[in-house]
């Protein structure tokens, strides 16, 4: 069995599970269409049919159904297997250097720490958190941490988390003292927090969904490279904010912030862990993948 057909065994068997391409391909971080594309290739290697779909379910065929069965059966002693690598006490030692976004590292990485710290004694990690481009080979990481559709083809990406939503937010004195914009053309006339990207350029804001979606430039006579202090500024009343919604979870609860544009609030990728085939097999960067994708609701790999 080649990689290829391992892979679209795991697929198929998350669909069966979830009963949703949907699901299963953001758990993958593929799209639907590519996760399509996969059990037609997989049934049509097999010469069966799999999964009946129609627009309102996804359904296992009887022998569908079978195969799923057995394979949950064998992934699963698999799974038990690979887990004793990650286990107190197991051979995995060296160095792991990762870079990552702020807002990656914050979300991903810092909740992983404790229990990686547990399972990994031995392991030391290295955390660089920057908002450049950078070619992670080149300058001695052993992965990265970025959007799905930032990460160059040649390297291994696994998806860490499901898609990730931007929101425009402000503080309530902010929009008592302002009004809220009713559409995006409406914030020419706010103070937005200018967002500075690693490479000094400034962040467009991306608002909309789908083909209706458009990149704007906003006004605002403050401009900030890190999130925390973006947040910080937002909260003080000092003008809107672009961010991720997870980002701001805390502040939307409490209140300290609002959503304004929800209409227009847009959609990234997963956050990918990414890293040369060299690295494939290293038990310390496996394990901290797998403690993330399992605090954040997906499969080991």
């Amino acid at each position: 069995m080649d990689r290829a057909e391992f892979a679209d065994l795991r697929l198929f068997l998350a669909i069966v599970r979830r009963q949703s391409f949907k699901a299963a391909a953001i758990e993958f971080g593929l799209s639907p269409s590519a996760a399509s594309h996969a059990i037609r290739r997989l049934e049509s290697r097999l010469g069966v049919k799999l999964i009946n779909r129609t627009t309102r379910a996804i359904m296992a065929t009887e022998l569908g159904q079978d195969l799923a069965n057995k394979l949950a059966e064998g992934f699963d002693k698999l799974d038990e297997a690979l887990q004793t690598l990650d286990a107190p006490g197991a051979a995995s030692f060296g160095e792991v250097r990762i870079n990552a976004f702020s807002d990656a590292a914050h979300l991903l990485i810092a909740p992983a720490l404790p229990e990686f710290a547990e399972t990994f004694p031995d392991v030391n990690l290295g955390i660089v958190v920057e908002n450049r481009p950078i070619d992670i080979v080149a300058e001695g990481y052993d992965a990265g941490i970025r959007y799905g559709h930032l990460v160059p083809e040649d390297m291994v990406a696994v998806a860490l988390s499901g898609p990730q939503r931007w929101v425009v937010a402000g503080a309530p004195n902010y929009l008592a003292r302002h009004g809220k914009p009713e559409t995006p053309e409406d914030l020419g006339n706010h103070t937005c927090l200018q967002l500075l990207l690693g490479d000094n350029s400034r962040f467009h804001w991306e608002l909309g969904t789908g083909p209706d979606q458009k990149s704007y430039r906003v006004p605002g006579h403050i401009t900030i490279q890190d999130t925390a202090t973006t947040i910080s500024a937002a909260k003080a009343g000092l003008g809107l904010a672009y961010l991720l919604e997870s980002r701001i979870a805390e502040e939307l609860a409490n209140r300290q912030l609002e959503i304004v544009l929800e209409d227009y609030a847009s959609t990234d990728d997963p956050f990918h862990m990414y890293y040369s085939s060299r690295h494939n097999n290293h038990p310390g960067l496996r394990g901290l993948i797998n403690i993330i994708r399992k605090q954040n609701g997906l499969s080991r790999i």
